[in-house]
Order: C-alpha cells, then structure tokens, then sequence
C-alpha cells in the first residue's frame, strides 16, 4: 500500500499536467472537448480507484505468487527478458479482460464507468472503478508463470503497463502512420470508446493492437463515420459511486422481477445488456435514441459552479496526497477513517454538481466525521507537526465548503430555476 502511494504521488502531478494542457490546446485550438466538470468528475473516479487500491479495498482470488509456484516450468531470474515476458503477459491478460468487462453482463459494471463520459480526452483515462472488489482474472498470467517470471517483475511491470494507457485518450492526436498496426492509438481508442454500431465493442487492446487483430475485434476509425461518446444507458450523473453501481442495480432488479429461475441466474452472465423476455416494455430503461441528437448531461452549469468544482477537486488532490504520502504514519486502522472521509468528500461535492439539494447531507455527514477525527486524534493526522496550523486549516476549509453548500442549495440553484434533483 505504501509504495503503491508514493507512485501514485509521482504519476498524479503528471497526468493533471498532460491534461491541463490539453485544456489549454483546446483553447488554442477553439474547439473544447474537455468540459470542466465531466473532466473534474472523471478526475474524481480516479481519485476514488487510487485511495481504494491504497487502502487495499480489494482481493485477489488467485494471487500470481501462488501461480507461480505451482505452475513455472522454468525460473527467469529478474531480468530484460523478464520484464518484456512480463510485459506481454499483462498485455494478453489485459486484452481478455477487457474485452470480458464488455461482452459479459457482471463484468461490465465495473467497466462502465470508463465510458460514461460523454466526452473522450485524457481525463476520461482516469475514469476508473471503485466497485472492482475482487481480482478475478490472475489465471491469464499463466504463460509468464509457467516461464517463471518472478512475481516482483509482475508487480512493476503491472502499474507500468496501465500507466502507458493513459496518453491515447485525446482527440487531438490523429492516425499515427504505421504505429497504427502495431500499438493502440487515438484513434483506435476512440473508435473503442463510441456508441456507433459501426465501432461498439471493437478494440479491447491495451497497448498491441495486435490482439484485437488476432482475436477478430479490430476496427479501423471511419473518415465518414464520427465516433460519438458515451454508454447507450447515459448516466446522467457526475458521481463516481453512483456511475460506478448504476448497471449492478439494474441486474439486481432485474433478477428481483424475472419470473423464471433460470432467468434469475443466468442475466449475470449473458451479454451485456441482456434483460429477460419483455423486460425493456414491462421495466424500461432511459437510452440513448438517436446517438447523433441527444442532449449532453450536466452542460447548463454557472461559472461559480465550475470555479467551486475545480477548487473543491484540488482541495480533494491536496487530502489524498498527504494520506499517500503518510499511510506508514497514519496507520492501521486510521487510513481507513481517512478513506472513508475522502469517500464522503467526492460524493458530497459531486452530488452538488448534480444538483442535487441532498448533498448538504453528506457536506453535514463530512464535517461531523472531520470533528470526531480531530477531537480524537489530536488533530488531522498528525498534519500539524509537518504544517503549522493544519488542523485550523482543514476546518476553515470544511466550513467555507459547508457554506459554499448552503448557497448553492438555497440560493443560485433556486434564483437560476434550475432544477434541484431530489
């Protein structure tokens, strides 16, 4: 967990530069296509991910260690062929589970929140799940197991190899010439992320396109067909946890009213989408009708809004960075009363974001957690000792985001006539 945080410090800065200048490119260039707050509610999922595979919040039913040990024919020592081995095994794991999170009913819950944006930039790449509780897929790893590559490689080479999928998530970035038959590219990973039905459920590879080729899932983008972003069921919500459970929800009901047994089992492990016979006209679902004439969710936003989400997500950064960096000193079981806070921290504000006048629930439910943090621990986790009158800081933070709450709740909200979800 500690040393998975001290990457993530390192890689997070990065990544929030690449996309503040794609912003700024995007602005040169006068065409937009990073909205400030669905790239602040995808920043936001990656946040959630990154704290809960700090925290551990997931468990691996096969670990590659124990693979390892009893399957490796041979023993590769830590080496350049190792990582390259390695490398490629991830590659294939990854392309298969992928492509499983798209084609299989369960699966696809933790996979539909990556293209629930219904835009594609560089944030969406950090769209990640925070449902993916269990690590089912370890058994692809087999071919650099049964090599014998030690499981240190794996660990590396694992972050390495989803790091390298971030930079492909623009549209700024054209056909790569003949890159384009051996990585995936822009534009192969646009046409994965579109609704067309030209290009739906193509292009599962990570970084070799040379899996979708091999696997029969490949599928050039078309001059004359524009990919369109988004998932056929919109989410129409810009929280993460909401995102992230919205298809599980569905299968739950659905399974609840199938009258047949069989139905009840099978709908987890059909193809995604599938919904008992007259289920679409007895129990309909919101969907995307005619995907080239739709409404974009969440675009009527004031500027006071938009300048309070980007505040409220670097606040966000700032918490998440010293828990990153302190998990050691923090401790057992404290990094998860931390965990917990940050939790809270995305839905309460994302929620606003929705508009939604409930959120001042969850901004009470975070300031009365800060309160019980602090008077029991002497402070916010011992930040004092590294800045002066952290604590203080924290909770002027927390009450001028409660404020801020009431506000918009009972003032710009109502004074816009915009609608206040309940």
């Amino acid at each position: 967990m500690e040393i998975y945080g001290q990457i993530l410090l390192i890689a997070m800065p990065f990544f929030l530069t690449l996309i503040v200048l794609e912003k700024l490119y995007g602005y040169y260039k006068k065409v937009d296509y990073a909205p400030v707050i669905d790239s602040v509610s995808s920043i936001s999922s990656g946040m959630s991910n990154a704290t809960r595979d700090v925290l551990g919040l997931s468990v691996t039913l096969i670990t590659y260690d124990w693979l390892v040990s009893k399957v490796a024919l041979f023993s590769i020592p830590e080496s350049a062929l190792a990582y390259i081995i390695a490398f490629i095994a991830i590659d294939f794991q990854g392309y298969w589970t992928h492509r499983w999170a798209h084609q299989i009913n369960i699966f696809w819950n933790k996979h539909a929140i990556h293209h629930s944006s219904e835009e594609f930039n560089l944030s969406c790449a950090l769209r990640q799940s925070v449902s993916d509780f269990f690590k089912l897929f370890t058994f692809l790893l087999l071919p650099a197991a049964l090599l014998g590559v030690p499981a240190k490689v794996i660990a590396i080479t694992l972050p390495i190899q989803f790091f390298l999928q971030f930079w492909y998530h623009t549209r700024y970035i054209g056909k790569l010439g003949f890159l384009e038959k051996i990585i995936v590219t822009p534009s192969h990973h646009r046409v994965h992320h579109a609704v067309n039905p030209e290009y739906m459920d193509r292009n599962h590879s990570q970084i070799f396109i040379i899996w979708d080729k091999l696997f029969g899932t490949f599928q050039e983008e078309l001059p004359h067909v524009p990919p369109v972003y988004g998932i056929t069921r919109p989410a129409d919500t810009w929280n993460p946890f909401k995102i992230n459970f919205q298809h599980l929800w569905v299968l739950i009901k659905d399974a609840w009213y199938a009258e047949k047994f069989t139905d009840k089992l099978k709908i987890w492990f059909m193809p995604t989408g599938w919904r008992p016979e007259g289920f679409d006209e007895k129990y309909p679902l919101h969907k995307m009708e005619d995907i080239y004439d739709y409404k974009k969710y969440g675009t009527d936003n004031s500027n006071t809004l938009i300048g309070w989400a980007l505040f409220q997500m670097f606040s966000t950064l700032l918490f998440i960075s010293y828990l990153f960096g302190n998990v050691a000193k923090i401790g057992l079981p404290n990094i998860f009363i931390y965990g917990v806070f940050v939790f809270i921290t995305i839905y309460s504000y994302s929620e606003l974001l929705d508009k939604n006048k409930y959120s001042i629930v969850f901004e009470g439910i975070r300031y009365s957690l800060a309160l019980y943090i602090i008077s029991n621990f002497n402070g916010w986790f011992g930040l004092d000792a590294v800045l002066p009158f952290g604590t203080a800081i924290v909770m002027s933070y927390l009450t001028l985001s409660l404020s801020v709450n009431c506000y918009f709740i009972f003032f710009e909200f109502k004074s816009n006539n915009q609608t206040v979800l309940s």
